[in-house]
């Protein structure tokens, strides 16, 4: 892969001269810790019932309170040799993470020489070395040896998950919280990091299945605390506003962004063709354009024309009774891009975020949830990340039934689809789906960008067509005066869908459309629209501004009412393979004008499905509270009546 504009080398020279610093650090070095306690497994007794802490407390004045931790051996090759038992020959899965390891090593050694070189580091170490150091300048010179800590640290990390990520099994190690994060400088940093890598291994790397995933889920930890350590940390623009490509080892480094294989996962289901989806007009035509706008992302800007131009959907949410078809759609929407990325040669990754995810751990649930939206996140893929029935799965804050896992994945949600955080790139689509829109927490409902009313089948036709379909070739029935899937024509269908929300279909927002107009006329302008969302937010509060975005939002991908031609996915030179500039021009040319019928009809359809949650929110709560009075009124009269008996 060529370096693209935005990339710098970091030459294999550069790397390999730090191998013998490397070398040395996982032959052996003493540490004593200063955050983090020794664990009992990694320090044994050196010889039967002599211990190896001190037993006696210092008695001199102000030595009491000062760690007394003696300097410990970090011999981290005879830890890794040590784990399958004490076989002689190491063997290849001790091999891959020695060689990881001194990988990773020199790469973070050689970003943090080239950060010093970036910055007035190198020049105030010189300085420092000579005990010429200006005392004005000493402040600054701890700021940046804690900022080179930060980003040594954070690219050992990043580099040792990433070399190993090929080489892991299924089998997975919790090794908690990484503790010894020094920030003196890069190389004492660098000796707290393995001293308690150190520890993990003794601790948890058993066997050799063990060790990659104890010394990956070490780094993976390693990495999130240096990020997190660096959010308010200075001086770390040279490095956060850098990208660093390793050719050899097909890397590139983002500042505090984890690095990712661009792999695809192996997808086991059913797909299904949009001749299979019967009724879900609207539903259908937008996952299938979707599916096409996911495939106009550009890898080497890594941006997509569509995220810039407006139009491109971020989250959605189907919701529709059960069995009206919302597997059936996703089952339809990851096998088209799938077989686009297939043709284009794109890697493709796909994952539910299920019932599955849920952990009684306390945190545990919140870390799946994120690992899991990482996943798709990737901007080295094109994701498709789903979370089925998320009424089930992300609890909705201030009911009692919801439990503490449940609330961590709705927070974790929340803040990945609308956070300050937040970067759509429109490498990815994360879809929402419930039969139960209602018990999906308010604020989580709201980040959903577009709405996908997956209702089934509607008409004679539908039915005619899907029972054809289910049917099967199996049998002599004819099929009588009909044509097969003729109602089904997308293009037909979608007009006829949207042109039905020109009016309001849920009798709440019927009532405020038809008194907005009888008070200001016709509502094709920005001004009496505007006074349309103003009655609208007066009948449900909850009708906010991110409100008005969304349906903007959904505006703009009217305003891209258009499939991408069929023969730009089936022949990827055609537009795929074209750089950026070049497919935005194309995208843009094919571009309609936004009408007033268009954002009215977006304003109903929208204020619809919030009017068609809040109401059955309300008309259950009320069914509920009913029910639990007349047990009450029934229990108390069985109790006086047994009370009356003698």
């Amino acid at each position: 892969m060529s370096l693209t504009s935005d990339q710098m080398e970091l030459r294999e020279d550069d790397i390999r001269k730090h191998y013998p610093a490397a070398e040395a650090m996982l032959a052996g070095f003493d540490h004593a810790p200063r955050i983090a306690k020794p664990g009992e497994a990694a320090t044994p007794e050196r010889s039967s019932g002599i211990g190896t802490r001190r037993r006696f407390r210092s008695t001199t004045p102000g030595l009491v309170t000062q760690r007394s931790t003696r300097p410990e051996g970090v011999r981290l090759i005879e830890r890794i040799e040590a784990a399958d038992g004490g076989d002689v020959l190491t063997s290849p899965q001790q091999a891959v993470v020695m060689n990881a390891l001194r990988r990773a090593l020199a790469i973070a050694l050689a970003v943090s020489e080239t950060y010093g070189d970036a910055t007035p580091l190198a020049e105030l170490k010189r300085a420092n070395l000579a005990g010429d150091l200006a005392t004005a300048r000493k402040t600054e010179f701890s700021e940046l040896l804690s900022a080179e800590a930060l980003v040594t640290l954070h690219v050992f990390a990043n580099a040792l998950a990433y070399l190993l990520s090929s080489h892991l099994s299924e089998v997975s190690v919790e090794v908690g919280e990484v503790q010894e994060v020094l920030t003196d400088n890069g190389q004492l940093a660098l000796h707290g990091a393995l001293w308690e890598l150190d520890q993990d291994l003794a601790a948890h790397a058993t066997d050799d299945a063990r060790l990659v995933a104890t010394s990956s889920a070490f780094a993976e930890q390693l990495m999130e605390k240096a990020g997190l350590r660096a959010q308010n940390a200075p001086y770390l623009a040279p490095f956060t506003g850098a990208v660093w490509r390793v050719e050899a080892d097909d890397l590139t480094l983002r500042g505090f962004v984890p690095a990712s294989r661009a792999k695809s996962s192996a997808l086991t289901m059913t797909f299904k063709k949009p001749n299979e989806v019967v009724g879900n007009h609207i539903a259908k035509y937008q996952a299938m354009k979707l599916a096409k706008m996911l495939m106009a992302y550009d890898f080497d800007r890594r941006l997509n024309p569509f995220a810039e131009l407006g139009g491109f959907i971020f989250t959605f949410m189907g919701d529709g009774k059960p069995g009206t078809g919302k597997t059936t759609l996703i089952q339809m929407m990851a096998g088209m891009i799938n077989d686009y990325c297939q043709i284009a040669g794109y890697p493709f990754r796909y994952q539910n975020l299920s019932t599955d995810n849920i952990d009684s751990y306390q945190g545990k649930s919140g870390q799946n949830a994120k690992a899991f939206i990482n996943t798709i996140l990737d901007p080295g893929v094109i994701g498709f990340g789903t979370i089925d029935d998320i009424d089930t799965l992300a609890g909705k804050r201030g009911d009692r039934q919801s439990s503490a896992g449940q609330l961590e994945i709705t927070a974790v949600l929340m803040e990945s689809f609308a956070g300050a955080n937040t970067v759509v790139r429109g490498n990815c689509t994360f879809g929402m789906f419930s039969n139960y829109p209602e018990n999906v927490d308010d604020a989580l409902r709201q980040r959903a960008g577009a709405r996908f009313l997956v209702d089934g089948p509607q008409t004679r036709e539908d039915y005619i067509d899907i029972l054809h379909l289910l049917m099967g070739k199996n049998h002599d029935i004819p099929l009588g005066d009909h044509e097969a899937y003729a109602a089904q024509e997308i293009k037909k269908a979608v007009a006829a869908s949207f042109a039905g929300h020109s009016r309001p279909h849920e009798d709440g927002l019927l009532r405020v459309f038809d008194r907005v107009r009888d008070e200001v006329g016709a509502l094709n302008t920005i001004a009496r629209m505007g006074s349309y969302l103003k009655g609208i937010q007066e009948a449900d509060e909850r009708f906010t501004g991110r409100a008005i975005r969304n349906i903007t939002d959904a505006v703009k991908v009217r305003a891209m009412d258009f499939e991408l031609p069929d023969e730009w996915m089936e022949d990827p030179d055609l537009f795929l393979f074209k750089d950026y500039d070049t497919k935005k021009a194309m995208i843009s040319d094919l571009r309609v004008p936004i009408t007033t019928d268009m954002v009215l009809q977006e304003i109903n359809r929208y204020a619809d499905s919030e009017f068609r949650y809040a109401d059955k929110s309300d008309e259950v709560a009320i069914d509920a509270m009913v029910r639990d009075y007349g047990r009450t009124e029934e229990a108390k009269r069985r109790y006086l009546e047994g009370k009356t008996k003698p």
